[in-house]
């Protein structure tokens, strides 16, 4: 058994659903559990919504919503002149919260609005691979993605999640050899809706090839494989052969998009190679991540924008080890994010974090009251894996506003 991930750019348009087709009919002997993303930029899209919505913007929200329910008949209608009234009862879910007022917290409503993305685009899918001959079965993976209700960024109950993969999934595959499902997304014992966080679709996809102890992962991309940076931001990006499990973690734990955090710890516990290839050109080679040494790996380039930095100084001067420091991550705890990058001197502590308002607010409201509090916004943290000093240089512009580096990464704090 294999499972595929095929993201939001693989499925972005008619053709690219045909594409899906194509690449499936070549893997016809296999059983393949298939993990498939909103469609193109959905989540964006569905982000405006629950952004209108929040802001008692209803009439907006709804209109916005209807442009993306459109949208999605349009591309259903193109696939498949058969009917989908699985559609018609996702539409409800969502109008009828975006009728009501908002009276809980905003991560909280992201959470049941953005998730109908990918259950959008996997009924399309499945209706059109079942009109087109390809037999399979759709489910809905809130009904087996157990988690807890921190919205936006849920847990995973594995022992929960495990029963119903072995009880409810493993049988479909006596009747079907494809079974198609979501990523991204789960739901709380309340049948809350949940997600995982941003590109948690590789996250689920590696949670059901452990469960299933799978072969093999096979995540499509509309690149070759891993690059050692985003072309769109570094122009000499290069493709890369193999990387291990320990490299990819540090890759994306630096902010890397190509595979989410969580994604590699499922398959090196059960030893499961992770295989990143291309959709616009599936027969070439990609990438396979594994547990072996990797020796000779060119600089490893990342960029992550929309940062800010957080300056907490001692209003009396006291020093910052005397618990002060202790007190800071209690916060960051409370208000459930984490900073990118720390810094810590005698007397203040610099936090690089996440453009994410809602957090920052009431974490530097609250830190006020022992600080004195700095925030700069519009930063750009680059890290550099196996950097040089030269390609260090070649990259760093603009005004450097922290730096550090160990003799395997370097990362600086820019304000371009």
């Amino acid at each position: 058994m294999k499972v595929f991930k095929f993201g939001g750019a693989s499925v972005d348009s008619v053709e690219r659903i045909r594409n899906l087709k194509r690449i499936l009919q070549s893997y016809s002997h296999d059983k393949i559990l298939v993990v498939v993303s909103a469609i193109g930029k959905t989540t964006n899209a569905l982000e405006e919504v629950v952004n209108a919505f929040y802001s008692k913007e209803k009439q907006l929200a709804l209109e916005l919503f209807d442009a993306i329910k459109q949208k999605h008949l349009q591309i259903a209608e193109e696939l498949s002149s058969q009917p989908i009234d699985q559609l018609t009862d996702l539409f409800t879910e969502v109008e009828w919260l975006l009728h009501d007022k908002p009276v809980r917290e905003y991560d909280y409503y992201y959470d049941q609005v953005v998730c109908i993305g990918e259950l959008l685009s996997t009924s399309i899918i499945s209706n059109f691979l079942n009109v087109s001959g390809i037999h399979n079965k759709w489910v809905d993976v809130r009904d087996i993605i157990r988690t807890d209700d921190n919205f936006r960024d849920a847990r995973i109950d594995w022992n929960y999640t495990n029963a119903r993969v072995q009880n409810a999934i493993v049988p479909f595959f006596n009747d079907y050899n494809i079974v198609i499902t979501q990523g991204f997304i789960g739901s709380t014992g309340e049948n809350e809706s949940t997600t995982l966080g941003r590109e948690g679709s590789d996250y689920t996809a590696a949670v059901f090839a452990n469960l299933l102890a799978c072969r093999s992962q096979t995540i499509w991309k509309d690149v070759q494989g891993v690059l050692n940076a985003d072309p769109k931001l570094y122009t000499k990006a290069e493709w890369i052969k193999e990387l291990n499990y320990k490299e990819v973690i540090e890759m994306a734990y630096y902010g890397a998009q190509v595979i989410h955090p969580k994604t590699i710890k499922p398959l090196q516990n059960k030893g499961i190679p992770l295989y990143v290839r291309s959709f616009l050109q599936p027969e070439s080679e990609g990438t396979v991540i594994h547990d072996r040494n990797v020796n000779h790996l060119p600089p490893i380039i990342v960029y992550k924008k929309n940062q800010v930095l957080i300056e907490l100084s001692s209003k009396d001067y006291s020093f910052v080890s005397e618990g002060l420091n202790t007190e800071v991550e209690e916060l960051f705890q409370q208000f459930k994010f984490k900073p990118n990058l720390t810094q810590i001197a005698a007397i203040s502590m610099l936090y690089v974090v996440d453009d994410r308002q809602n957090k920052i607010e009431p974490f530097v409201f609250k830190a006020a009251e022992q600080f004195d509090v700095k925030v700069t916004k519009g930063l750009t943290l680059l890290t550099i894996r196996h950097y040089s000093e030269n390609i260090l240089q070649e990259l760093i512009e603009g005004k450097v506003l922290l730096q550090q580096q160990t003799p395997e990464t370097a990362q600086v704090l820019m304000q371009l």
